[in-house]
Formats: C-alpha cells, structure tokens, sequence
C-alpha cells in the first residue's frame, strides 16, 4: 500500500529559523528528558508527565525498521501493538502535551533489527512515521500509538550500520510545516564522534542531543574523577551544532554498567561547571522506571 506522500520544506531555511528561535543566554535552566516504555511497572505516560519533574519524554522503542521489515514497536509491558492495545498511549501522549512537555518517538535501542539499505529505504521509513506517528495519517494510516500527534522522533541508534540516517533526518525535518515543528533529537554515546549517529549530527539539524555519558569509561565520570566528561562535554558543545545538548545518565546505578554519578557530586561538581555552555539544554536519564526506584530527578532537579 502506497504511503501518503506531502510537500516538505528545504531543510536549510528550517535550520536558520530554528537556530534563530533556540538562542538563549548562556546559564539558564535546564529540564530533565527521561526515557519510558521499557518497562511496565514504571507508571502510565500521563503518571510519568504528571509528576512534574520532566519536559521532554522518549517513547520507547521502535526497534525493527529498514530494510524492507514491517516497522515494529516494542513498549515492553505496557502493551502490545500486536493487537493494538497500544493505541490508549495517546491519551497519555495528549496529557503530556497539554503540560507542554514534548513527546517524541524513540527509535532503535540496544535490542533490536534496523539499518537502511538505501536512500530511498531512508525517505520511505520517515514517510511511514510521518504517517503513523506524526502529522500525518488518513485511511491507511496503521497508528500504533492512536491518533495523538508526536512532536518528534529520537535516533537511539546502538546496532547495525550508519549509513542513510542524516537522510532519514533531513526527510523528518522536510516535514515541518503549518507552524508545525517535528522535532528530530538524539542519543549518541560520549566517544566522538559517535560511530553510528556521526553523520546524522553533522546535518546540524537536531534540536535536542543526549549524549549517553555513561558505558563508556573513556568519557563519563568515575569515582573521584570528573575531568573526563567534563573534557568529554567540552568536545561535544563546541562541535556540534545543535539547538540543546544534555548530559545523558543513568538514573540509578543498577540502570547501567558504569557511569552512574551520585546526586550530590552532578549537583554540586559537574552541574555548575556544563551549565556556563550556551548549548546546555539539561539533564537526559534512563529511565523512568530506574528513576522511581532511585528518586534521582527529584534530587537533582532543583540545580538542573
């Protein structure tokens, strides 16, 4: 079945509109972007958004695309969209959005099947989430997660190869229109550049970047030393031409392998030093269930 096809706007006039619309001083106050769906025991979307504590919301994932797959999502035990019980997410996506927090779809993740084999494979997957999951839609339109619009798409890329995903990106952001903004954000790992989402960033077409400081020793903090990702934030602020970039974390230390930084040593240590850049948007954690187990965004909220 032929997707539904739309004009797009040149990605280049959108980039200056909203490099333009994104300037802010230097020090201002972050928010707390925080991944959900991995895991059923970690509150409703609208539980997650009514807590206050966070402005930007990953849906996670959709983690089989390209290559000629049928896109899957996976929302762990919240629901299957097998049988489209999936669909009752928009009502949490809505309440979200009328707290003016920002919703965006994640796709790929550390488990899963994508990659593109072509351009061509690249533009027709961001038709189908234009279609399914943005402004898009019509008769044909599947809707795994009902008729809500998302504000965007998040490129968790960890699998497969980079090819065709700053494509997939200029496609998305083609999309902006009517006022309308689809946000494209994304969580590279702290190495730079980041083999897989590399290229993608070098489009300058993100709004929000999440660098993953943590799995990664070379770049994140360890027990007594904070000059690695200090110099690691440094690398990534000054190189990449994004809207916001956030110090991406574990929300506890049972979330990752390492990297975890206790809630008094960001606050206190390394907030205050990351905060003078221009580009500091704020904190990203995994996850929402992590983090009701820890309490983190609520102690550190306060100094984000």
């Amino acid at each position: 079945m032929e997707a539904k096809r739309c004009e797009v706007v040149p990605p280049l006039l959108l980039l200056l509109f909203y490099t333009l619309l994104g300037t802010s001083v230097a020090g201002g106050r972050g928010g707390i972007a925080v991944y959900w769906g991995q895991n059923g025991n970690e509150g409703t979307l609208a539980e997650t958004c009514a807590t206050g504590r966070f402005s930007y919301i990953n849906i996670a994932f959709l983690n089989k695309f390209g290559g000629g797959q049928t896109p899957e999502l996976n929302l762990a035990g919240h629901c299957n969209p097998a049988t489209n019980s999936c669909r009752v997410v928009s009502d949490g996506i809505r309440a979200c959005q009328r707290r003016g927090i920002k919703v965006m779809l994640s796709i790929g993740g550390g488990i899963g099947n994508y990659s593109f084999s072509s351009r061509e494979d690249a533009r027709d997957f961001s038709i189908y989430l234009w279609n399914n999951f943005l402004g898009g839609g019509g008769g044909s339109a599947a809707r795994p997660l009902g008729d809500a619009i998302l504000d965007g798409i998040d490129l968790d890329i960890e699998l497969g190869s980079p090819l065709y995903y700053d494509d997939l990106v200029k496609y998305l952001k083609g999309f902006s229109r009517n006022r309308r903004r689809v946000y494209v954000t994304g969580a590279p790992q702290c190495p730079f550049p980041d083999r897989l989402l590399g290229a993608a960033l070098n489009t300058s077409l993100f709004d929000y970047v999440w660098v993953q400081f943590y799995n990664n020793p070379p770049c994140q903090y360890t027990a007594g030393n904070t000059e690695n990702l200090k110099n690691s934030w440094a690398r990534w602020t000054n190189s990449v031409v994004a809207g916001k970039i956030f110090l991406g974390l574990p929300a506890a230390a049972q979330a990752a392998g390492s990297g975890f930084i206790p809630a008094d040593v960001l606050t206190t240590e390394i907030l205050p030093v990351i905060r003078r850049s221009r580009k500091y948007g704020g904190v990203m954690l995994w996850s929402k269930f992590w983090d009701d187990q820890s309490g983190y965004s609520t102690a550190i909220i306060n100094s984000v």
